[in-house]
């Protein structure tokens, strides 16, 4: 049961102070779970953020349902589910009690822009940390041929789909392991 409160309170701290979305607490989800409580590694939080990122939902509470999951089975991931949830659920309900007038109050709307700053350093955190710790070359080159051509399509003013070229980097490295496999050369990296 203590485990199970812990699990839900930590979420919940994770979901009532971070703004952004999913991507601004991948970096506070892998602080709190890897770091702090050591309930999973750095190496699962990478896959579970691949795998949170390409199943339905919304990145940050399918890693919360992991890590709950990998905790206490499936009581522990529908505790971490709901403590990441339920804060931003009561915000949200109450500024939508209030909306007219929230939106304004000046300094709520200052609040908001700062908020926008921090929000894109978090990611930016985020990325640095999974780049950092991406031990083979050949995830880091498949990382810097994406982030080229996504800056190269936004440079240019054309529209890419992310998840058009998630799918084409998952096709190269199935081809690549599927490859090797064959070859008798070991797994692909």
């Amino acid at each position: 049961m203590k485990l199970l409160a812990e699990l839900f309170f930590t979420f919940a701290r994770i979901g009532l102070f971070t703004f952004g979305g999913g991507y601004a607490m991948i970096a506070l989800i892998e602080r709190a779970c890897v770091e702090e409580k050591q309930w999973i590694t750095h190496d699962d939080m990478m896959n579970v953020t691949v795998i949170a990122e390409s199943t339905p939902g919304p990145i940050a509470i399918n890693c919360a349902t992991f890590v709950g999951y990998r905790q206490k089975g499936l009581a522990g991931a529908a505790v971490a589910t709901v403590g990441m949830v339920l804060p931003s659920f009561c915000i949200l309900y109450l500024i939508s009690r209030f909306l007219d007038r929230f939106l304004e109050i000046a300094w709520i709307a200052h609040a908001f822009r700062g908020i926008k700053i921090a929000v894109g350093i978090l990611i930016v955190d985020a990325a640095i940390k999974m780049i950092g710790k991406m031990k083979k070359p050949f995830p880091r080159v498949v990382m810097a041929c994406a982030f080229t051509v996504m800056l190269l399509a936004d440079l240019l003013g054309t529209r890419l789909s992310s998840v058009l070229l998630m799918l084409l980097a998952g096709a190269v490295s199935l081809s690549i392991f599927l490859f090797k496999g064959k070859t008798g050369k070991g797994a692909a990296r």
